[in-house]
């Protein structure tokens, strides 16, 4: 017997090891927190790609929404605006009306036709915020309708991500008394036409029972969840879907009487914002969807999703979101590893003519299929609206099968290694065909470095906020990826909004320079697109620079033996930096070097004799707008009109030196003005090239540090020493207002 058990364990010994070793790792890390976020991203897919439930029809949302508050002109919008709103969908006679609008205060005029609106509506519930945290402050209910207890809480729990997933039936107060939350005191009056009340729960007497509806209460551990605070009476969120699974209005159609008849008569109807200006949105399972952009969900229709899995659980029985006992999940994330383990264990010991198998059919095939098929089991299971732990089981699973076959082995591991400190394909492409590939160092070649930047995008993206900032800049630079690989160009590095190319290294090409030149008139092409995306977003329109220049770099890898990277390293990187500062939007320099290495027909807009620092003698550096040959490329030429202005316009200016104000604040005026820029008269001499911020002085309607435009020296007047003329490279929108009222004046007269 002992003999035998000894056999029996020897043959099992790597799954005896890694089952137990995997299962106690994995249920430690789910412990921790750390794969909370993991669990409930994969439950928001299941939410996604579930089947679009059917319209609620019991329920009507009426939003406001931004053309809404455009057209009403107020801010905040009146107590009599409300009052009108309220009193036409009564005329409707729905079962229940919910206004997700706070009003513990009067907004006049029209406060007192509103607070008649309260007195007269029993079937009118309005909102108070109970919640107070670092953030936010709780608001108090308007004080009629608190008399008349016709007030439920709007608190929404937020999830660690800022999502939210889970919705209140009960908010426990200070005093420890309980209110009932706005969805629940809806669904409430609309169940009591249908003879349906509150009442405990057979099953447990601490779950709230309502019709064919029970509702357990949430814990912290739930599903996916990790010590989650479960306060008050929570439920996980069995979303109907977005806007478009409810009947909505807007509130001018409700205001002017265009409601379609019978449309809320017996109905559930929600007032309430969409409007991004009110920030009444929050993030949803809705907002993961991998192929689109997050879009966030209003308050008022998380609300009527919760109103809409109430009534349906209580009227029809749709299940509420299960889970199963903590242990139970355990057994669960046991069970997979023990089959990971077990099924490529087999493998590994399956007889030598059995080897030759597709790889679909081995072990690390069929760990990817048990991987999908436990997908999509719990996607199935999820239908059925239970919720059972993923990340957990697959880690378990992938966990188990990595450590019997040992997978990680030292070559995977360097080679992951390798392919971390490479950006690029030809880059990797040239570390496994070269034998000292991984050694620090490099050697030198001739490469055309491109530089680009985005002129003025640091004073823009202090205006916007930071996902707004994201945004133009995946678009942005998703756009020159495109091209610069069209072109064989090297992405050396995203610098902000600057983009370093190489072309060169670590392949090297006989028309290195002609592509880079091509490439720079080809991404200032794609900018049109660009910005056409931009003002379909509302998002300002960007202007790019582009510097380019050829010389001998040494190109390797630069670092250390734990972190390198692919680059080059030398004067001619630096100059070609100095060349692309020069640069206005919409322009290319590049130096005489590439333009000899080219040897290319190239239209030359102009030419600029300059002194970069750290370079011992002048260079000149050519604007070029086309480039002939097999490429054919050409921007296209902008004549630049100037309007003389009747009335000058004064201002002040700052030099600077690099980004930072130097000297002191000297005067000028504007006298003309183009689309791009104008012509300055100033006592002060400056010189080409240099950078100016400049403010208007009289403009008492732009606040300090709203007001500063960016531009840069173009060249003297040959006719006066005192005039100059300059580019805008970045104006703030109230003062661009301001200078296209003046142009449209100009050319008026």
């Amino acid at each position: 017997m002992g003999a035998k058990l000894k056999h029996l364990i020897w043959q099992w010994r790597g799954v005896l090891l890694a089952v137990p070793n995997v299962t106690a790792i994995v249920i430690a890390l789910r412990f921790t927190g750390l794969l909370q976020l993991l669990e409930l991203a994969t439950l928001d897919q299941f939410v996604i790609l579930r089947p679009r439930e059917a319209i609620d029809e019991r329920i009507v949302i009426v939003e406001i929404n931004e053309p809404d508050i455009i057209k009403l002109r107020e801010f905040p919008i009146s107590d009599a605006v409300f009052a009108k709103v309220i009193n036409n969908i009564k005329q409707q006679k729905p079962r229940a009306i919910g206004l997700d609008i706070y009003r513990d205060l009067p907004v006049n005029p029209g406060h007192q036709d509103l607070v008649k609106i309260f007195q007269t509506t029993p079937n009118l519930i309005g909102v108070q915020k109970i919640s107070h945290t670092s953030d936010s402050f709780d608001v108090a209910a308007p004080p009629e309708l608190k008399k008349l207890q016709q007030v439920g809480a709007n608190d929404l729990p937020l999830d660690s991500d800022g999502k939210i997933r889970r919705g209140l039936l009960y908010v426990g107060l200070q005093d420890n008394s309980i209110i009932e939350s706005f969805a629940l005191k809806l669904a409430l009056l609309y169940l009591k036409s249908e003879g349906i009340t509150e009442k405990p729960s057979k099953r447990n007497p601490n779950y709230l029972q309502l019709g064919k509806g029970t509702f357990p209460i949430f814990e912290p551990n739930d599903g996916g969840y990790m010590g989650a605070n479960a306060s008050s009476y929570q439920i996980v969120l069995n979303y109907r879907g977005t806007m478009n699974q409810f009947r909505k209005l807007s509130i001018s159609d409700v205001l002017e009487n265009r409601i379609p008849p019978n449309l809320m008569q017996g109905k559930i109807v929600l007032i309430g914002s969409t409007a991004e200006s009110l920030k009444d949105l929050f993030w949803t399972p809705y907002s993961s969807n991998l192929f689109s952009s997050p879009e966030r969900m209003a308050g008022v229709v998380i609300h009527a999703n919760l109103i809409s899995q109430i009534l349906s659980s209580a009227l029809q029985g749709r299940s509420e979101i299960k889970t199963l006992p903590e242990e139970l999940e355990w057994l669960w994330i046991l069970l997979w590893s023990i089959f990971g383990a077990t099924w490529c264990w087999q493998q590994r010991h399956s007889s030598t003519e059995k080897r030759h198998i597709p790889f679909i059919a081995n072990g690390t095939g069929s760990i990817f299929i048990f991987s999908a098929c436990l997908l999509g089991g719990s996607y199935l299971a999820f239908l059925f609206s239970w919720w059972i732990p993923v990340v957990p089981s697959l880690l378990a699973l992938t966990g188990s099968a990595i450590a019997v076959t040992q997978y990680i082995a030292r070559s995977a591991a360097e080679m992951r290694r390798t392919f971390g400190r490479y950006v690029t394909d030809e880059v990797v492409s040239n570390l496994l065909e070269t034998p000292s590939g991984l050694k620090l160092g490099g050697e030198r070649r001739k490469v055309t470095v491109l530089m680009s930047d985005l002129r003025g995008f640091s004073a823009v993206s202090e205006r916007l906020a930071p996902e707004q900032v994201v945004a133009i800049l995946n678009v942005y630079l998703g756009a020159m990826a495109d091209v610069i690989n069209q072109y064989n160009g090297t992405i050396n590095e995203f610098i902000g909004d600057g983009i370093f190319v190489m072309f060169g290294a670590p392949v090297s090409r006989e028309d290195d320079a002609q592509r880079a030149i091509a490439c720079a008139i080809a991404m200032q092409l794609a900018m049109k697109p660009v910005n056409e995306h931009n003002q379909q977003m509302n998002l300002p329109l960007l202007e790019m620079g582009i510097g380019i220049h050829t010389g001998e770099v040494v190109a390797g890898n630069v670092g250390s033996q734990k972190r390198a990277k692919y680059s080059v390293v030398g004067s001619h990187v630096n100059l070609t930096a100095r060349i692309e500062s020069y640069t206005v939007g919409g322009q290319i320099l590049i130096s005489e070097e590439t333009i000899k290495d080219a040897n290319i027909d190239l239209r030359i807009d102009g030419e600029l004799r300059v002194e970069p620092k750290g370079i011992k003698a002048p260079i000149t550096i050519y604007d070029i707008g086309g480039i002939g040959g097999k490429y054919n490329l050409y921007i296209p030429q902008a004549e630049e009109n100037f309007l003389h202005l009747s009335e000058e316009i004064p201002l002040e200016f700052i030099i600077l030196e690099g980004k930072h104000a130097v000297g002191t604040i000297f005067t000028g005026e504007l006298f003309c003005l183009s689309d791009n820029g104008g012509q300055l008269r100033s006592q002060h001499s400056l010189e080409p090239l240099m950078n100016l911020k400049m403010k208007l002085v009289n403009a008492p309607e732009i606040a300090p540090g709203d007001g500063d435009i960016y531009a840069k020296v173009l060249k003297k007047s040959p006719e006066h020493e005192q005039h100059f003329q300059i580019r805008f490279t970045a104006v703030p929108p109230k003062v661009a207002a301001i200078l296209d009222t003046i142009r449209k004046s100009a050319v008026s007269h």
